[in-house]
């Protein structure tokens, strides 16, 4: 999945192996300190079909110390709605076993197929919170959930 273009398009392009085996090293240990991270997302038959879930952000992050949502599906997997069903679910986790009030959820502004599963998912748009990443000059767009 991280090797594939167009799948990693708002990113800047495929990961090598060591850095997609480092975001995985870093989902498992989120995990251990929160009690919640990524998680796989396979179909009925067991083939990988992409991650969703929720990450802590720590306070250096421009929006401050958060939990943000997020998802990455192989290309065979969009349009199926499994972002949404999967988002959904962590959602309703995020807010009922680990307590939370509020979870960001941000996109590039090009990124319309995530707007709209953020969309679909009921997220208010929150244009006071847009940021831009002073490393990359990425722009994320916001949209919060709250139960």
């Amino acid at each position: 999945m991280h090797d594939d273009a167009a799948v990693m398009r708002d990113l800047g392009g495929p990961f090598t192996r060591e850095r997609a085996d480092a975001k995985f090293d870093r989902y498992t240990d989120a995990f251990t300190r929160n009690g919640f991270t990524r998680w796989a997302v396979t179909g009925r038959d067991g083939a990988f079909l992409g991650y969703t879930g929720m990450m802590q952000q720590g306070a250096e992050h421009p929006l401050g110390a958060h939990a943000d949502i997020g998802w990455r599906f192989i290309r065979a997997a969009w349009g199926h709605g499994y972002a949404s069903e999967a988002a959904q679910a962590t959602l309703e986790d995020g807010f009922a076993r680990c307590g939370l009030r509020e979870v960001f959820a941000y996109t590039s502004p090009d990124n319309t197929r995530s707007q709209a599963v953020m969309t679909r998912l009921n997220l208010m748009r929150d244009t006071s919170r847009d940021f831009t990443l002073a490393d990359t000059g990425w722009h994320g767009l916001v949209w919060v959930a709250r139960p």
